[in-house]
């Protein structure tokens, strides 16, 4: 009777067995999807160590549905591959992800229609599996082999997964790159690519619609990119395959336990970023290309790219965004469209737009003033913008890249004046006759103002002209009296310091202007030369810069006149018996004006200026606490056609960089080295290079980049601080210290991406110690705290 009682039983709940071992949905832990079952709403496949989940995701706001990939140890979802991402579904309950009833493909479903399928080519098979690994990679496998038919790492979207090529194969005819999304809450393809070259050549390309270029990696070197010096600070391994028929790249993240990846934002930059879950931030250690505005056609028509400001994208004077909802999502390649049609009766008019960088593409015509040239613009109705300079150029129809720069630039090359076309209606002009006639009155009046403040200068300054001062050499210099100067010095009586080759006085000119007075001595340099540098410097102009207000070279006697800081030098500040103590806010604003002044001496000047001397003697304080680089007496200029100068040692021990020691040709590098040990002294308040009073030598850089690689930069911060700083910017700060003070100039920075760096945009990683440390270390050269004095030492042990 039991037994029958238990046959009853087994009777009634076998269809249940039936249902549900036939597997109709899949568990939501599973990594993997058979045959007969699906996907819908939000059931997922998880791989099996929990890196990656792949189901139906929504992004944003959008309310459409996608098939994707996304982290999920990652709390901010962040997907990196998309099956669908042309062919969204409006309702994922209601659709379905399952394999195909031939096993061969895996298939995305409505009620109605075929959305999406893998298209494999493989023979079908009743053991197909789909299977989501812990790498990221979508596979179709047989379930009791290793082959696989088709997988997702083949057809990337756009993040470019730890093991996943980057190239093509000719033989099995795939072709593999990164696409952008169209914006933030659009996955489709977007206009940006990024690929290895078909040419063979072991670079990627940067291609808006896979035909123009605007960025390149430069030639792999077998280690990194050419153009990509970061790559040394990288924790990643990169290798390069290359073949008749094949060529891609790959690379593999030592530490299993690490989230990274590279993602083509849909800017058109490719962001390499690594996930810290203490923060639970995406880290970004690199962005290329590293001005974004450098993306061609990332603002579209009619509208200006600034790199300074947020957003990045601006419509000119008289446009608005063509589409508003694209360009609220970050989409701003459609650009902008005119709010007044022009009527091309004569009634048009130009806007000035000055320090821009001209757009791409324009057309060449003769023309012999900028008159002429805007006369053969208005003339013609499909020029919408003129430019003139030793030539006139006409945009017709539209244009491309136009780009704002900074304030201050003065980059020759780059500055320029377009002249945009508006309806009469956008421009700004006075509203009646009265109107006009007072402004031309006021004009009049103001220019005769000038003409006559100008006489006055040129009669004051110029009526003892400097001896043998050339036009060249003055440019908006004022060429001083001998006597004036000694005058406004009080003959040199007040001493403010010492600079390279002389003597810094305060001095005082007749309008009250306070100044420093640089008193050269025992100048090496020839009469020629001292013109030409001084002509240079005095030129260029910068926040951080201290300002060359003008020369004397009367004979023997040259002087240089600057403007007066008031607070000093900033070792004063660090190291001096002052009461006052720059807290840590004050010093990194320090570090970053001083990392700017220096970027802009290499990068932005019509000639690279290398500082060579580079220490806190040489910053001065305003009463703001902004940083001024002074003292460019051991300057050394650099045409931009050349890498490397040979020259003379120069600069300061204990701040010089290993090439000026042997000799070698010289970088902008060593200011990087100089900048690097002088970073360390205003995180630490402590002089790099010292001895104590009973002879015992000091090194405190072997130290410090020792903690650094230790993770342990909180005893590295000045004492009178009291530990009171923000940790992410001291760890920031001891970490860029350290790369700036690497043996090779090659794992050096540049001061651009130092000054990303402090900024938060970059992360270099974290820097090896100094191979040169590292042998002071090994030979036994040693550093330990003295807890009863708080000093360091070193010494040979």
């Amino acid at each position: 009777m039991a037994i029958i009682r238990l046959l009853f039983t087994a009777l009634l709940l076998l269809p249940f067995f039936l249902f549900f071992s036939s597997g109709a949905k899949p568990q939501t832990a599973a990594d993997t999807l058979s045959r007969g079952q699906s996907l819908s709403g939000e059931q997922t496949l998880v791989s099996k160590g929990g890196s990656f989940e792949f189901g139906f995701f929504s992004p944003g706001n959008s309310h459409k549905y996608y098939v994707g990939i996304w982290y999920k140890k990652v709390s901010k979802q962040t997907v990196a591959w998309v099956a669908n991402r042309e062919k969204p579904v409006s309702n994922a309950s209601a659709s379905e992800l399952k394999l195909s009833e031939d096993g061969g493909n895996l298939v995305l479903a409505d009620s109605k229609n075929q959305i999406w399928s893998s298209n494999s080519t493989s023979t079908a098979s009743n053991s197909t599996i789909a299977v989501l690994l812990d790498s990221g990679n979508l596979v179709l496998k047989d379930e009791f082999g290793s082959h696989i038919f088709w997988q997702s790492f083949d057809h990337p979207t756009n993040a470019w997964f730890p093991g996943a090529k980057l190239g093509y194969d000719k033989l099995n005819k795939v072709d593999r790159l990164l696409t952008s999304w169209r914006n933030s809450e659009d996955p489709s393809a977007g206009p940006y690519s990024v690929e290895i070259s078909p040419n063979g050549i072991t670079q990627l390309y940067f291609l808006v619609n896979r035909t123009r270029q605007y960025f390149t990696t430069g030639v792999w070197d077998g280690r990194i990119f050419s153009a990509i010096p970061e790559m040394r600070a990288i924790n990643s391994t990169f290798d390069l395959v290359a073949g008749k028929n094949v060529n891609y790249f790959s690379y593999n993240v030592p530490d299993a336990s690490s989230i990274a990846n590279y993602m083509l934002d849909f800017t058109g930059r490719i962001i390499w970023q690594q996930w810290d879950p203490p923060t639970e931030k995406w880290v970004m250690y690199c962005s290329l290309p590293r001005d974004p505005c450098d993306v061609y056609a990332l603002c579209g028509s009619f509208s200006s790219c600034r790199n300074y400001s947020s957003p990045s994208c601006e419509c000119l004077q008289g446009f608005e965004p063509l589409s508003m909802e694209e360009w609220n999502l970050g989409d701003h390649t459609r650009g902008c469209a005119r709010k007044t049609s022009l009527r091309c009766d004569g009634n048009d008019g130009f806007v000035k737009l000055s320090d821009v960088q001209l757009p791409a593409n324009p057309e060449s015509l003769a023309a012999n003033s900028t008159e002429e040239c805007e006369s053969t613009c208005l003339n013609n109705c499909s020029c919408v913008a003129y430019a003139y300079d030793t030539e006139c150029l006409m945009w017709n129809g539209g244009f491309l890249g136009l780009k704002k720069l900074p304030v201050g630039s003065n980059n020759d090359e780059m500055l320029g004046v377009l002249y945009l076309r508006l309806a009469a209606s956008e421009l700004v002009r006075p509203k009646s006759e009265k109107a006009r006639t007072v402004a031309l009155i006021s004009s009049v009046a103001g220019l005769v103002l000038i003409t006559s403040l100008v006489s006055v200068l040129i009669w004051r300054f110029w009526r003892k002209p400097a001896f043998g001062v050339p036009e060249a050499a003055r440019g908006f210099l004022v060429p001083f009296d001998y006597k004036d100067i000694k005058r406004a010095t009080k003959d040199f009586s007040e001493k403010l310091g010492q600079g390279s080759f002389g003597a810094v006085f305060k001095g005082i000119l007749p309008d009250s202007t306070v100044i420093a007075v640089k008193k050269l001595e025992g100048v090496r340099q020839g009469e020629k030369q001292f013109r030409m540098e001084v002509s240079t410097i005095g030129m260029i102009h910068h926040v951080n810069l201290v300002r060359l207000l003008g020369f004397c070279s009367n004979g023997d006697r040259r002087l240089l006149v600057y403007d007066y800081i008031p607070r000093g030098s900033l070792d004063s500040c660090l190291f001096g018996s002052s009461s006052e103590i720059l807290n840590w806010n004050q010093r990194y604003q320090v570090a970053l004006g001083t990392a700017r002044g220096l970027a802009y001496l290499h990068e932005k000047c019509r000639e690279c200026i290398m500082h060579c001397d580079i220490k806190p003697e040489n910053i001065l304080l305003d009463m703001n606490m902004c940083p001024k680089i002074a003292d460019f007496g051991m300057a050394k200029l650099l045409s931009h056609e050349f890498s490397r100068v040979l020259t003379s040692m120069r600069g300061t021990f204990g701040y010089l960089a290993p090439e000026w020691l042997t000799g070698s040709a010289i970088t902008p590098k060593a200011d990087v080295y100089s900048y690097g040990m002088m970073l360390l002294e205003i995180i630490s308040g402590r002089r790099n290079t010292d001895r104590t009073e009973d002879g015992v030598f000091v090194y405190f850089p072997l130290w410090a980049a020792i903690k650094v690689n230790e993770r342990d930069v909180l005893c590295i911060l000045d004492q009178k601080l009291e530990g009171d700083a923000n940790a992410e910017e001291l760890s920031r700060a001891c970490k860029i210290a350290c790369w700036c003070i690497q043996d090779q100039e090659t794992s050096r920075p540049t001061m651009g991406h130092v000054v990303h760096q402090l900024e938060g945009v970059l992360d270099m990683g974290m820097p090896p110690i100094p191979r040169l440390l590292q042998k002071l270390a090994a030979d036994g050269f040693i550093s330990t705290l003295s807890e009863s004095t708080g000093e360091f030492y070193s010494a040979q042990v």
